[in-house]
């Protein structure tokens, strides 16, 4: 576990190697946190969860922190508004860097202990989970910050581009109707929301046997899918019109070519590649248009959980959704799928008690269901239970569309 940990805390500091100091601190947007924060807070949980209670001779790096670096957890305290973490100029970027060492160094006696308390084991792998979904909001929030910047900067310049023109034929594929078993089964780490393993009956369905890819989508907005009241949801529509939205996040029409901002700097739009940056109200419009649906995420579970989970992961080192070749049918990595289920309890779910209770549970409200991982999440972090959540209009992760269909 030492080694885990030891590992997956340097991970985040890599990805903000090639930040310049300027970019730690900037909050672009509410949903947007500073690289800084994500540092300092993925420490903090640590420290407030593991350190305070089961190492007593630990000593706090500092009083305030517990204030300025606790996100949501209501039991645990006051905190710093979530719109103002931008505001932070203090502490540094270097004292949130000896935040880290003087946590890590704390861990690292903690660690020792850990055979004598399985319950110890259980809130050290929840907290490294913890870090590596932060790595991913880190890496989707740097690329929010610098595309917002006239510049067009570049995060990493050794991020090679995927030229591939070439796609895989879109194929439906056929899944019987039947009664199943959703939900994490097993010994292995999972969330609390992945819990309980229960039964759902599924008519029969289809499922694209890849994602929508740009060409296609751009079909859509070639066709007037953004002008078309008829395809969306009243509040999609709504959203639309208010935020003036014509295309996925970060595409830009450049001399009548699209081009797309990426973590390698400002490209010209690859047409195979997967769309990305879409919002659930433009997944639903798109697969409207199209006269088919989004999966629920109960077909998207059946469809995958015997599947090898590989493809395009944080640890392929591309850090953009990349085409399907003929024998990928992407159900993992590249962008996280929309699905059309709302984010809720399953049948039997108890929220734990304490303030780990606030971790998922508290959210079931408001949230549309995604699946499957992206280019920036950890191979090693997703599995076919894991139940990522986003409000509808967000579109600043790396989510994307596949369509399903009934079966008449």
């Amino acid at each position: 576990m030492l080694d885990s940990y030891l590992k997956i805390r340097q991970i985040s500091e890599k990805i903000c190697q090639p930040l310049a100091i300027e970019d730690y601190t900037i909050q672009s947007m509410p949903d947007v946190s500073p690289p800084k924060w994500h540092l300092a807070h993925t420490t903090w949980f640590f420290e407030t969860f593991l350190l305070l209670p089961y190492l007593p001779e630990y000593q706090v790096f500092h009083p305030q922190f517990g204030y300025l670096f606790n996100s949501y957890y209501e039991a645990v305290g006051a905190r710093h508004p979530r719109n103002r973490r931008g505001i932070l100029s203090r502490p540094t970027v270097a004292e949130v860097y000896q935040y880290r060492a003087h946590v890590d160094r704390a861990m690292q006696t903690l660690l020792a202990k850990i055979p004598e308390d399985p319950n110890l084991a259980e809130l050290v792998t929840l907290g490294l989970h913890h870090e590596q979904q932060h790595q991913e909001l880190l890496l989707t929030d740097i690329k929010h910050i610098l595309a917002l910047n006239p510049l067009h900067p570049v995060y990493r310049d050794d991020l090679q581009e995927n030229i591939a023109t070439t796609n895989s034929t879109f194929e439906w594929l056929e899944y019987p109707g039947g009664l199943y078993s959703i939900g994490h089964t097993g010994t292995e780490f999972a969330f609390d929301n992945e819990s309980p393993r229960h039964q759902v009956y599924l008519p029969a369905y289809q499922l694209g046997n890849r994602l929508v890819t740009n060409s296609e989508y751009l079909e859509f907005i070639q066709a007037g899918g953004y002008k078309e009241a008829k395809y969306w949801l009243a509040e999609g529509w709504a959203t639309v019109q208010s935020q003036g939205w014509q295309a996925p996040l970060y595409w830009e029409s450049i001399d009548r070519h699209w081009c797309v901002m990426t973590l390698g700097g400002l490209r010209q739009l690859n047409p195979t590649e997967p769309v990305c940056h879409v919002s659930f109200y433009e997944a639903d419009a798109y697969a409207a248009w199209k006269g088919r649906r989004l999966p629920t995420e109960a077909e998207w579970e059946i469809a995958t959980v015997n599947l090898p989970q590989t493809g395009n992961f944080l640890d392929s080192n591309c850090l953009h959704p990349i085409p399907a070749d003929r024998h990928q049918h992407q159900f993992f990595g590249d962008v996280w799928e929309w699905t059309q289920s709302a984010y809720l309890p399953y049948p039997g779910f108890k929220i734990a008690d304490g303030a780990i209770g606030e971790y998922n549970g508290k959210f079931m409200c408001n949230q549309m269901v995604l699946r499957g991982g992206s280019c920036i999440t950890s191979a090693n972090h997703i599995r076919s239970t894991y139940r990522n959540f986003f409000p509808p209009s967000t579109r600043w992760q790396f989510s994307g569309i596949r369509l399903a269909s009934d079966v008449i």
